[in-house]
């Protein structure tokens, strides 16, 4: 009898390994144009761009009038270190990118989390508020993005720094932190000035903040649905509190969905066009010769935001807890 079922479980194994190896195939056949597509075109740019960074370029004078094309000299690592040491504006650029990287990512989650969490009830009009939370995504990218470059109302809704400017010198987003009083709010918490200055930063920037957290709150809004309402329906029988079942089941099951959300973020905000390390860099590119240099910034750049993404992820994951499915 036991041969008999060995025998019979073999040939669903081998069903079980021939199933994966078609969904296999069929995954690389869907990634299949973007593997193409980066060996043939991103991947020669890339060497290239590696290449302008250990070297000096110097255009090659057509006797017959024109350009006759560039040659490259080998100088090791000047470029690099010309950005360093030689740039006024590079390292100090760089440096608030990443204290404004700091401010930004907590509170574009903490905002995205509270949000899909309200959203995630059953309210009236829920489709209508996912998206309107989700327009500013729409508006911040592509074509739409290149006309509200040059549209003077939304330069004037800049003009401060946070909303709109209504004439008096302050936006209405420092009208409202200024408004709170958020100094006397606390001075009675025993909370430190840091804190303060941060939520008012916050509070500041809080159209940037809702504008950019339009995908996190998808992302938060799937791991949330993905969560079976019979735990939830068992956490009620046992007794728990709402902020119990948050902390308890809620917070645990979705920190994957926050390490994404994370990582997403600041690679979001590392190649946004409005960084203003990405905006040094393409205007050292558009100088004489500058070619080069930005490469190198570029490449740093790239190593700079590399580092902190696998700091984040490596800290984060050992609070990561994930679901097993056995």
């Amino acid at each position: 009898m036991n041969n008999t079922k060995v025998a019979s479980s073999a040939p669903k194994r081998r069903r079980a390994a021939s199933l994966d190896k078609r969904k296999a195939k069929a995954g690389w056949v869907f990634v299949a144009p973007f593997v193409i597509g980066f060996i043939l075109i991103y991947l020669p740019i890339i060497v290239d761009s590696i290449k302008f960074s250990f070297c000096e370029i110097q255009t090659i004078i057509n006797p017959m009038g024109g350009s006759g094309g560039y040659s490259l000299t080998f100088v090791g690592l000047e470029n690099y270190k010309a950005a360093l040491f030689e740039d006024a504006d590079y390292v100090k650029t760089l440096i608030s990118g990443i204290q404004q990287l700091i401010l930004e990512v907590p509170s574009i989650i903490i905002f995205s989390l509270f949000i899909a969490v309200l959203l995630n009830d059953k309210i009236a009009g829920r489709a209508a508020f996912r998206a309107i939370l989700f327009v500013p995504v729409i508006l911040s990218t592509g074509l739409i993005e290149s006309i509200d470059a040059s549209n003077n109302l939304m330069e004037f809704m800049d003009a401060s720094e946070g909303g709109i400017n209504d004439g008096t010198g302050q936006s209405t987003a420092a009208q409202l932190s200024a408004a709170i009083d958020l100094e006397a709010l606390f001075a009675n918490m025993k909370i430190g000035t840091e804190l303060v200055q941060y939520v008012a930063s916050a509070v500041d920037s809080i159209s940037d903040i809702v504008s950019r957290s339009g995908v996190q709150i998808l992302i938060f809004l799937a791991g949330l649905q993905s969560i079976s309402p019979a735990i939830y329906e068992s956490c009620r029988m046992d007794g728990a509190t709402t902020w119990e079942t948050f902390w308890k089941i809620t917070f645990p099951m979705i920190s994957p969905m926050i390490l994404v959300n994370a990582v997403y973020t600041i690679i979001d905000a590392f190649t946004s066009e409005s960084n203003q390390v990405m905006q040094l860099i393409d205007s050292v590119y558009g100088q004489p010769g500058g070619n080069v240099l930005s490469a190198a910034m570029s490449w740093m750049y790239f190593l700079v935001v590399i580092l902190i993404l696998a700091a984040v992820s490596g800290i984060m994951s050992a609070f990561v807890f994930y679901q097993r499915r056995d």
